[in-house]
């Protein structure tokens, strides 16, 4: 059932499932609290209560807000942790991983740890050796031209490199869903304005984190020439033994919907970890 919280700005939607400590998961630029449908089951069997939350422009929330910054989006995932009672553990997927990063250092008390799926919290750089990698240079090149232009094809061409290889097993249905999302008045815009955010918010506040990290990133990622450069780089840019790294071989930018059971044991793992830290 999908729950609303009024925020400064806007509304957004949310689903919550299972009873336990709490953990929030929020989705990519494009994309909606679906995208860890096949992770939720997993997290509630295993006795946690878990919110999947549609950031702001997408899914069920509202479409129009002032501001679409990590620091905005990281906003909204801690009035919702506050409304659920925290704390929680944050799990953030691309340009949430970086608005997770953020709230962690905000609220260091609310939020006890933090997954992050392939995330973009630190300023890109690319170099011109990197369009030598064949996948970068063509997720490049449809990401760019879905930003510039708000296509849906391009998005959806993109899509189909993101998840190479293994695709789940309702692919079409998933397409059909984002493609429908994206179609409605002002989600486009929405994922445009998201898409124009940089990412140097997130890697300002990554030295102010205090809580443990858990970073995701799959070595076929066609977002970064080197998906494990860009992991690495966000772990040592963390307080020293904070965070720590995790590649899924095969997997492209959506590691959590393409190996969904890797994905929950990865994110398990570290929440039980952190329960006999804590």
């Amino acid at each position: 059932m999908t729950e609303y919280l009024a925020v400064d700005g806007g509304t957004i939607a949310y689903e919550v499932a299972g009873s336990g400590p709490l953990v929030v998961l929020a989705h990519g630029m494009g994309d909606s609290r679906a995208a860890y449908r096949a992770v939720v089951p997993a997290l509630v069997a295993a006795g946690y209560r878990v919110a999947a939350v549609d950031l702001r422009g997408c899914g069920e929330s509202s479409v129009d807000w002032p501001d679409w910054s990590r620091t905005a989006i990281a906003g909204d995932l801690l009035a919702v942790v506050r409304r659920l009672g925290g704390p929680a553990v944050l799990v953030g997927h691309s340009v949430s991983g970086g608005a997770a990063t953020i709230a962690a250092a905000m609220e260091p008390s609310l939020i006890t740890g933090v997954v992050e799926l392939a995330p973009f919290t630190r300023k890109q750089s690319p170099r011109l050796d990197d369009l030598r990698v064949r996948r970068f240079r063509q997720g490049m090149l449809r990401l760019v031209g879905a930003g510039l232009l708000g296509s849906v094809p391009l998005w959806r061409s993109y899509l189909g490199l993101a998840y190479p290889g293994v695709r789940p097993a309702d692919w079409t249905e998933r397409l059909g869903l984002i493609e429908s999302r994206l179609r409605e008045p002002g989600r486009m815009k929405a994922m445009q304005a998201m898409g124009r955010s940089a990412p140097t918010d997130a890697g300002a506040r990554l030295g102010d984190v205090r809580s443990p990290v858990l970073v995701v990133m799959g070595t076929l990622d066609p977002d970064w020439a080197d998906p494990h450069a860009e992991g690495a780089a966000v772990v040592d840019a963390l307080p020293s033994g904070l965070g720590r790294l995790k590649m899924i071989e095969g997997a492209g930018h959506y590691p959590h919907d393409q190996f969904p059971d890797r994905v929950a044991s990865l994110v398990l793992a570290f929440l039980r970890s952190e329960a006999a830290r804590a």
